[in-house]
């Protein structure tokens, strides 16, 4: 973190000051007014210069990314990471010649990597951010599988008539079995156990 104690004959003196020291804008800065300082008699007896702390704003999504980056380092060396910003929501998808050994079983290293991304990334600001961290479309391929394994399962649980129960999933990817079920009459589902090993149990009617 970037920061700097300037002075000045007042406030705004002083804030140019360290601006100037820092290379940057007040927009990208937190200012902490140390001492207001006083002119003085005449403007010269007893007067006291002013005193300010200038900080510069640390962006997390920035912060997220060079993490992110250290972390792939860890499976190879030539990880690229690409981020995305759509709103409140980050996009960091990342490729590379062992992509694979970043994705995991079933994206289960990926999804840890997610999740420590989304933590740190909410830890660090004021604001609340949703992210999504993919490996060369990763993420889409793994939907379509979702959707196709709902459905057969659907079918299975209504010709056998008894529930079926799916692996172990995070939330996010138990949101898909139950979206693509929601409107079919022949079974409900519901979410059952505990964290990490809460699964999807697919009922029919």
């Amino acid at each position: 973190m970037k920061q700097v104690t300037a002075s000045g004959q007042t406030v705004k003196d002083a804030v140019q000051s360290a601006l100037e020291q820092l290379n940057t804008t007040e927009d990208q800065v937190n200012i902490e007014v140390i001492d207001e300082g006083k002119k003085g008699m005449f403007g010269l007896f007893g007067a006291k210069r002013a005193i300010v702390k200038v900080t510069i704003k640390v962006d997390p999504v920035n912060q997220a990314t060079l993490y992110l980056k250290e972390v792939a380092r860890f499976f190879s060396e030539d990880v690229a990471v690409r981020v995305k910003r759509d709103g409140k929501h980050i996009y960091f998808d990342l490729s590379g010649e062992k992509i694979a050994m970043i994705i995991g079983k079933r994206g289960q290293t990926l999804n840890a990597l997610q999740h420590l991304v989304r933590v740190m990334l909410n830890r660090g600001s004021q604001e609340r951010f949703r992210v999504t961290v993919d490996a060369e479309g990763y993420r889409d391929r793994r939907q379509q599988t979702l959707e196709q394994l709902a459905s057969r399962l659907a079918d299975k649980a209504v010709k056998i008539k008894r529930n079926v129960t799916l692996e172990p999933m995070p939330s996010f990817e138990r949101k898909i079995i139950h979206s693509v079920l929601q409107d079919n009459q022949k079974v409900e589902t519901t979410s059952d156990g505990t964290e990490p090993n809460r699964h999807v149990v697919i009922k029919p009617l």
